[in-house]
């Protein structure tokens, strides 16, 4: 099988090239150019670059560049930009997923002849009985990513490898530093590409928006303090919102942009019995009832119910839970938390 290989100059990416080797399969590095501004975290640095390149040349593959910066500037850094502008806190690095490292992907593989696209997320890939293809935790239960590339539907997922993806990361690091890759001991990368770590959030930001100062109230509307710019607070956060220690602890359990306005709370004041998700996508098409329901990267799962059909569904947990930020991801597994079923967005 002729594979395209995406190298982010990671161990992971590193490892997945050596296994596809293995298994007798011609393999052709690619590395993306996405970001053309500073980067000095996430997977876009030009060291990262370099990485993936001089591991191609260990692997004796050939190694390509592409030049995906409009598409990813367009599809992940505006609406990043734009949705703070809005009170909502977008996860630039699933719709990364979602618009260029794979639905962009695929489309150039298919264009020069690849028949699959593999990467290093640890996911796996399985079969149902009736033919479909799941989309499965992956083994490393702390590495698993099936969360982060959960938009990926039937065809995607039968041009798609995750071939370290049945292997722990222990074991990845072992292999590397076994063929002597340059990654072997390379740490994760854990943050967003376009943010430095020098500059940060607020820099970014502020370089392309104009913050507004905004009034911090209680629940019952109480005047209790004030904030730079509204545009930097999310929901649940608890420091940096102006407001003097000593007292209760209060988190923020809303936040209005338009009015500039923050409202904080008790921890029970974030309890929500309901949430809408919207722009969903399915693995094998929607579902409904009794579901695990995941709001973050690596965090727990919760049972609820879903119902719904179109654009949007309802999310009725069984106990109630802390609100979650609009423009989060909430993915949908099934009752074994295993296979992925599908997942969106949380609105407003």
């Amino acid at each position: 099988m002729k594979v395209m290989l995406a190298m982010s100059g990671g161990v992971d990416s590193s490892v997945a090239g050596a296994l596809l080797l293995r298994d007798g399969h011609d393999v052709v590095g690619v590395t993306m150019k996405l970001w053309g501004g500073d980067s000095d975290s996430g997977c876009c640095s030009v060291s990262d670059v370099d990485d993936a390149r001089r591991v191609a040349q260990q692997l004796d593959i050939d190694h390509l560049v592409f030049n995906f910066g409009d598409d990813f500037n367009a599809r992940v850094v505006d609406p990043y930009v734009r949705d703070h502008a809005l009170g909502v806190t977008p996860n630039p690095c699933i719709e990364c997923n979602r618009h260029v490292k794979f639905d962009r992907l695929l489309v150039r593989a298919d264009q020069l002849g690849f028949d699959a696209v593999a990467t290093g997320h640890h996911a796996r890939i399985g079969h149902r009985a009736h033919g479909s293809l799941t989309l499965e935790r992956g083994f490393d239960a702390a590495k698993d990513q099936s969360y982060v590339v959960h938009m990926l539907d039937q065809h995607a997922l039968a041009r798609t490898l995750f071939p370290v993806g049945d292997i722990d990361k222990t074991e990845v690091r072992r292999l590397a530093a076994e063929m002597g890759l340059r990654t072997a001991s390379k740490p994760d990368s854990q943050d967003v590409c376009f943010i430095t770590s020098t500059g940060g959030r607020e820099t970014f930001l502020g370089d392309r928006i104009t913050f507004r100062p905004g009034r911090v109230v209680g629940t019952d509307g109480d005047h209790l303090g004030e904030v730079d710019a509204v545009e930097m607070v999310t929901i649940g956060q608890r420091r940096g919102i102006g407001l003097p220690g000593g007292g209760p602890k209060r988190y923020v359990v809303d936040v209005d942009v338009p009015n500039a306005t923050v409202v904080v709370g008790a921890d029970d004041d974030l309890l929500r019995a309901v949430m809408t998700v919207e722009r969903l996508t399915w693995i094998d098409g929607p579902v409904e009832g009794e579901v695990l329901v995941q709001c973050s990267a690596h965090g727990d799962t919760r049972p609820a119910l879903v119902a719904g059909e179109g654009h949007e569904v309802r999310v009725e947990w069984r106990d109630r839970q802390r609100r979650i930020a609009p423009g989060q991801s909430v993915v949908f597994y099934d009752l074994d938390d295993r296979c992925v079923l599908g997942g969106g967005v949380a609105t407003r």
